[in-house]
């Protein structure tokens, strides 16, 4: 595991989405659904980091934040609803590290996530920076360039491409880029790797219908080629 993170939230449904997001990245998360929770969880075991939010039903986040920097010095990620300006520097004052204002992208707090363990305790482990023919593929920062400039690329289709950079130059079935990519119990069909290839290829490519980096492996999957100018 990367590490591990305790999630303070009192929405049920939204802990649960946001935990199983940051758990697909290898990240250990304990859910607490107000106050006393999250001051026991503290108690019994280390976290890495946390993220807070401000309306509980026992209390505030900003009272967790304050007991928490008596003994503590741990990244904080407040995620709330309440957005406006004085919240967001009660929430710096008292030692908060990050202010996310509900509604929130799940892929917007997980690069907050990443880019403050790494401030905060250097680049994790298993974070590589890929480079080939133009393309650069940077898992830590999320970022891939092409030739330089920058290409944005969807949350599903950076965490294929990585996948593809991690076994490079070997034929990767359809069927494991699935199961690894969208994960185990996911609902996905195996088409869906087909278009996310069609889409990278026509991020990354020179001639997407002529590929030379991510070729069709025919009757097994894909296989990304490194090895070449």
């Amino acid at each position: 595991m990367i590490g591990k993170i305790l999630l303070v939230e009192d929405d049920r449904e939204l802990a649960e989405i946001t935990a199983d997001m940051l758990r697909a990245y290898d990240y250990s998360v304990k859910i607490a659904g107000g106050c006393d929770e999250a001051y026991e969880a503290l108690t019994k075991e280390q976290y890495a980091l946390m993220i807070l939010d401000i309306n509980l039903p026992d209390g505030t986040g900003f009272e967790v934040c304050r007991e928490l920097r008596a003994a503590s010095r741990i990244p904080v990620i407040f995620a709330s609803a309440r957005g406006d300006e004085d919240d967001k520097l009660t929430g710096f004052e008292i030692g908060g590290d990050d202010y996310l204002a509900k509604p929130y992208s799940l892929k917007e707090l997980l690069a907050r996530v990443r880019a403050l363990m790494r401030r905060t305790y250097g680049g994790a482990e298993g974070e590589k920076v890929y480079e080939f023919s133009n393309i650069r593929v940077d898992t830590g920062l999320r970022r891939v360039e092409r030739g330089g400039v920058e290409i944005r690329l969807a949350l599903k289709e950076f965490d294929l491409l990585a996948y593809l950079c991690e076994h490079s130059n070997r034929a990767v079935k359809k069927e494991e880029l699935l199961h690894e990519v969208w994960g185990a119990f996911s609902e996905a069909e195996i088409s869906t790797v087909a278009v996310h290839i069609r889409w990278l290829r026509e991020k990354l490519e020179e001639d997407a219908a002529n590929p030379k980096l991510i070729l069709t492996v025919w009757g097994v999957g894909y296989k990304l080629c490194t090895d070449i100018g």
